[in-house]
């Protein structure tokens, strides 16, 4: 069987997702810049673990760069590809919008090129619950409309959304995009709540809580995120044959194109996530209360009957599970 690529090896949920392909006897090829957005020693020892495997190969590759990928692509020759890589976060887009752009726009356009001219079965990309942007209809659903980002980051992830369809349309490229919501877990982020919120509270600082802690956000664990997505991997796009252009549906169309939503279908409020990490920990926060930030939103909860529906999506990891088995990681990764 071809190799899976994973973009973004390196990152938080890269490394997850090929460490559940290679232990089910997949070979993986990593893609992965390494860049300095936060501590690139923390994307090596993720890469150090995937490389125990012998079925695991890696890449240091620019995806922007459309020669570099197609000699990635040339050498692999893969059949299926997990597009993750991407620059994060709604802030950095704000103060940094062209590497957003270059990276998700960019870096999202040679993926699909290269993976047309090598006729992948199946490319899943990872799209972001941030496209939701101004709409306050919960849970946010696949057929609401997504045509009011709130940062450049949600609108760099709508246009790849946009770039999926028409290489589905042109070329009959299987894409199916998958927008994420709040992930956390093991080997997570450092510029992610869980992450901020644990190192803080050890080193007895004040950690930032926006809006007060009057914020819901739908936390979803790593491992049922993987889940999802290895399930949506093994079930190519295809057309929907019930498509209609007088009535379109948003999240299916004439060609191999499919979105859904991952996240956990319920949302947890910032002050209870702060509070459970406070027991979990065995000490209190420190907290700075603060305003809204640019670009945020209220509450965020995904609507995943869809996903249920279509390959069996059930996530099943308590918010208090999920947090114990992070702050165990971070003290054994940093020695706390």
């Amino acid at each position: 069987m071809a190799p899976v690529i994973v973009t973004g090896a390196a990152g938080f949920i890269g490394m997850h997702l090929s460490e559940r392909l290679l232990v089910r006897g997949e070979d993986v090829v990593g893609i992965d810049a390494i860049t300095a957005y936060y501590d690139p020693a923390l994307k090596r020892a993720r890469l150090d673990r995937l490389q125990r495997y012998p079925g695991f190969k890696s890449y240091e590759t620019d995806l922007a760069d459309p020669d570099a990928t197609a000699r990635v692509f040339e050498d692999v020759r893969p059949d299926r590809v997990v597009h993750l890589a991407a620059q994060p976060g709604v802030r950095a887009s704000i103060d940094d919008p062209i590497t957003s752009i270059r990276a998700n726009c960019d870096g999202f356009v040679t993926v699909l090129e290269a993976g047309r001219r090598h006729g992948l079965a199946h490319l899943v990309y990872a799209s972001s619950s941030s496209v939701y942007g101004a709409n306050r209809t919960l849970p946010y659903s696949t057929e609401h409309s997504v045509n009011h980002p709130v940062s450049l980051y949600a609108a760099s992830k709508k246009a790849n959304e946009l770039m999926a369809h028409t290489f589905a349309h042109v070329h009959k490229l299987p894409v199916t995009g998958l927008r994420f919501f709040t992930v956390y877990g093991p080997w997570g982020r450092p510029d992610m709540a869980a992450y901020l919120f644990t190192r803080a509270i050890f080193a007895n600082q004040p950690i930032k809580i926006f809006n007060n802690g009057d914020m819901w956000r739908d936390f979803t664990y790593v491992d049922d995120i993987v889940e999802g997505v290895i399930r949506t991997l093994d079930r190519p796009a295809t057309p929907n044959p019930a498509w209609n252009a007088e009535q379109p549906e948003n999240s299916t169309s004439y060609a191999p194109y499919r979105v859904y939503n991952i996240g956990n279908n319920r949302s947890v409020k910032l002050i209870e996530f702060v509070e459970t990490l406070e027991k979990i920990i065995g000490k209190p926060a420190i907290r700075e209360l603060l305003p809204m930030q640019a670009g945020d939103v209220l509450e965020t909860r995904a609507d995943i009957s869809a996903l249920q529906r279509d390959v069996g999506f059930a996530p099943s990891t308590p918010i208090a599970e999920g947090l114990a088995r992070f702050v165990e990681w971070y003290r054994k990764y940093h020695g706390v």
